[in-house]
C-alpha cells in the first residue's frame, strides 16, 4: 500500500508532466523556422534537428503521466490515463514522416507509402485521442463533487468533438489543421493536469 506522501508524488508528476508537454510544444514550435504552428501537427516537431526537444517531450511527459495514473481513483480512471500516458511515449518512440512541406525542403503531400514507424505514430495518436474523453467521461460518472463532474463532462465532449474535427481537417490538409489540434490539446491536458492535481487536495 503506498502512502499518502508517495501517492501525492505521483499526482504531482501526473500535473507536471500534462502541463509541461504544452508548455513545451507551444514554445518550441513558436520558436521554429519554417514551422506553421497553424497547420503542422505537433507530432511533426518531432522531426528536423530539433526534433529531439519534441521527442523527449513525448517520453519524459508520457512516463509523468503514467505514473501520475496511479494516483487517480477509480480504478478505471487509472487505467485510461495509463494508457493515455503509455500511447504518448509511443508516440515519441515512432516518429511521424517527413511531410506536407515539413521539415523545410520536404515535398508538400503525403508519401505513396507511409514507413512503419509513421503507421504506428497513427496508431498511438489515436489511442492518445480516444483515452483521453473516456477518462474524462469515467471521471464525470464517478465525481462526488458536481462542479468537476460537469467539468470532466464537458471536457469529454470538448476532446472528442475536437479529435474528430482535427481527424477531418488532416485527412483534408486543411490549413488549421494543427490549430485544431492544438485546441483540442490545451483543452484536454489542461483537464487532466487539474485532474492529478485535485486527487491530492
Amino acid at each position: 500500500m503506498w502512502t499518502d506522501a508517495v501517492l501525492a508524488f505521483l499526482a504531482w508528476c501526473g500535473t507536471a508532466g500534462a502541463w509541461l508537454f504544452v508548455l513545451v510544444f507551444l514554445a518550441d514550435g513558436a520558436t521554429r523556422a519554417g514551422y506553421d504552428q497553424v497547420r503542422q501537427p505537433v507530432s511533426a516537431l518531432a522531426l528536423g534537428p530539433r526534433g529531439r526537444v519534441q521527442t523527449a517531450n513525448f517520453l519524459v511527459c508520457g512516463l509523468l503521466i503514467t505514473a501520475g495514473a496511479f494516483a487517480l481513483t477509480p480504478l478505471l480512471l487509472t487505467a485510461a490515463v495509463g494508457v493515455f500516458g503509455l500511447a504518448l511515449v509511443a508516440s515519441g518512440l515512432f516518429p511521424m514522416d517527413p511531410m506536407r512541406g515539413y521539415p523545410p525542403g520536404t515535398p508538400e503531400g503525403d508519401l505513396p507509402e507511409p514507413s512503419r514507424s509513421h503507421v504506428l505514430h497513427d496508431k498511438a495518436g489515436a489511442v492518445v485521442f480516444m483515452s483521453l474523453p473516456v477518462a474524462a467521461l469515467v471521471a464525470s460518472l464517478t465525481s462526488e463533487a458536481p462542479l468537476w463532474g460537469w467539468y470532466s463532462a464537458v471536457t469529454c465532449a470538448a476532446t472528442a468533438v475536437g479529435a474528430g474535427a482535427f481527424g477531418h481537417a488532416w485527412e483534408k490538409d486543411s490549413p488549421r489543421a494543427g490549430l485544431l489540434q492544438r485546441a483540442t490539446i490545451v483543452a484536454g491536458w489542461a483537464w487532466l493536469g487539474l485532474a492529478f492535481a485535485g486527487s491530492r487536495i
